[in-house]
């Protein structure tokens, strides 16, 4: 069996009711942790997930999952990032977003918003604890806020970290393009 036919089998879809015992394969698995969000994943990360898999299967499997999408004409496609692997939209499908989202000029923030997001961005991943600390008052609220405009990320431990709407937001390629000084280091 060529490599080609094994990913593209890899992909197809099961009849749980038919094979009840049978776990989903590798690429459906794959495509679920993309769905699922949250952190880019990695190759190092997903084979650490999916039992069996090496890192180039891994991205054998992306590539034939980005051909089925645009075979299917799906809005999505997994792109990779300087973090990782990630399932994002087409950018004909943008306008949908910021529709839901409200767009870039519709995103205001209090001050106090501004500040959570900043500490968010520069010491990522940042727990609230952390967060309350720096501030000295109570940001739950303030956190909740940021998730709910999808520019903050729940991670593990709990954390939170930035989102590429983030980085859209504010124009970034990726998080090294935050300013370097001294000053905001210290923060």
């Amino acid at each position: 069996m060529s490599h080609a036919h094994s990913y593209a089998a890899a992909l197809q879809p099961r009849d749980a009711t038919l094979e009840p015992d049978v776990p989903p394969p590798p690429g459906a698995i794959l495509e679920a942790l993309f769905f699922a969000g949250g952190q880019p994943l990695t190759p190092d990360r997903a084979t650490s997930i999916v039992r069996g898999l090496s890192a180039e299967h891994v991205r054998h499997l992306i590539d034939d999952l980005n051909r089925t999408y645009r075979r299917q004409n799906r809005p999505y496609t997994i792109q990779a990032t300087e973090q990782g692997y990630v399932l994002s939209l087409r950018p004909r499908y943008q306008s949908v977003v910021e529709r839901l989202h409200g767009g870039p000029r519709e995103a205001r923030l209090s001050k106090a918003a501004v500040e959570v997001l900043s500490l968010i961005a520069f010491r990522q991943p940042a727990t609230r604890a952390e967060i309350d600390g720096q501030r000295g008052s109570d940001s739950g609220a303030l956190i909740r806020q940021l998730v709910r405009l999808g520019l903050v990320a729940v991670l593990p431990g709990p954390a939170y970290g930035t989102t590429t709407r983030f980085l859209d937001l504010f124009g970034l390629q990726s998080l090294d393009d935050l300013p370097q000084t001294l000053d905001l280091q210290q923060l």
